[in-house]
């Protein structure tokens, strides 16, 4: 007799448009406005831009999940992500990210905290088969600090 399987996690947004200029998701107890205007809305975020804020909260969010798991000390995290869109088909084509870690840790801790980030990221195993999708992790500058 086999093991009964985990119940899955879901995920439910609901998103309505507001005008023409913009529309609203919702989910939990949070909103956020997007740009669904065909001019642009540099108040909200578009759907290519939602997409690259899902994988560096994704990235940010696989961080603080091992943090504990891996005794992994540090004072910040910030993620740059770059994407580029090909025209025909519409889709984002590549994807660059930068992860910037603030801390005192070895470089094998960083390679570590790295590889977590992209074995068990949602969003992140999400996106990578089908787009070019690569980045690196590294030590902030104390310099810029």
């Amino acid at each position: 007799m086999s093991a009964p399987e985990a119940a899955k996690l879901t995920f439910d947004v609901l998103s309505a448009r507001l005008s023409a200029h913009a529309s609203q998701a919702q989910c939990k107890q949070a909103t956020i406005t997007l740009d669904t205007d065909l001019a642009g809305n540099p108040q909200a975020f578009n759907p290519a831009e939602l997409l690259l804020a899902a994988l560096s909260a994704c990235m940010i969010k696989g961080i603080e999940r091992v943090l504990p798991i891996l005794k992994f000390e540090l004072r910040g995290v910030e993620v740059r992500v770059h994407g580029v869109r090909q025209d025909v088909p519409p889709r984002i084509e590549s994807i660059t990210y930068e992860i910037v870690v603030d801390t005192d840790e070895p470089d094998r801790r960083l390679a570590l905290l790295h590889e977590n980030v992209k074995k068990y990221g949602t969003v992140f195993n999400t996106v990578a088969p089908g787009t070019d999708l690569s980045g690196v992790l590294r030590r902030k500058d104390q310099a810029t600090t």
